[in-house]
């Protein structure tokens, strides 16, 4: 199963569009996971129209547009808890990895944004992704975001920039 992993659009304050090559990778996903700050309704409803399923999350700037501040998912045999990380910078880390214990156990993946930057990293006993921000709304200085191929278990993540 082939996942397109996104956070952070912030469309349409601070940008205007996902960039044509990110929506060919988010079109072509079998699943889509947004870690929030979506921006508007009309930003979500977009991604909603270019995934073929999507899990998501409301962020920080989001508090209006009916999405759970956690969402858990199973797919091919990986769990991916997600959530914003909404916070400081510093202690990102340890709240995205307390919200993982907190929906599931360590052997799950915690998916989060807020920082802009992309990350890929284990933290005490814990996989954390970020997929920066897809459009290269600032604080960011470019377009990111992360694919993953998930089977029978295991998790192989692409990272992607413009």
């Amino acid at each position: 199963m082939d996942v397109a992993l996104i956070s952070d659009s912030h469309i349409p304050s601070r940008e205007h569009e996902i960039p044509p090559s990110f929506r060919e990778r988010i079109e072509v996903a079998d699943r889509v996971i947004h870690a929030g700050d979506f921006d508007s309704k009309g930003a979500l409803a977009d991604i909603r129209h270019m995934a073929t399923a999507l899990t998501a999350v409301s962020g920080n700037i989001d508090p209006q547009i009916g999405l759970p501040e956690r969402a858990t998912v199973e797919l091919g045999g990986v769990t991916f808890v997600v959530t914003h990380g909404t916070g400081s910078p510093q202690g990102w880390a340890d709240r995205v990895a307390a919200a993982v214990r907190e929906e599931a156990d360590s052997s799950a993946v915690g998916v989060a944004g807020h920082t802009h930057e992309r990350v890929d990293t284990v933290y005490e006993g814990v996989r954390l992704l970020n997929p920066g921000s897809v459009t290269g709304a600032s604080p960011a200085d470019r377009p990111t975001m992360l694919t993953a191929t998930v089977e029978d278990g295991s998790l192989d993540v692409a990272q992607h920039e413009l």
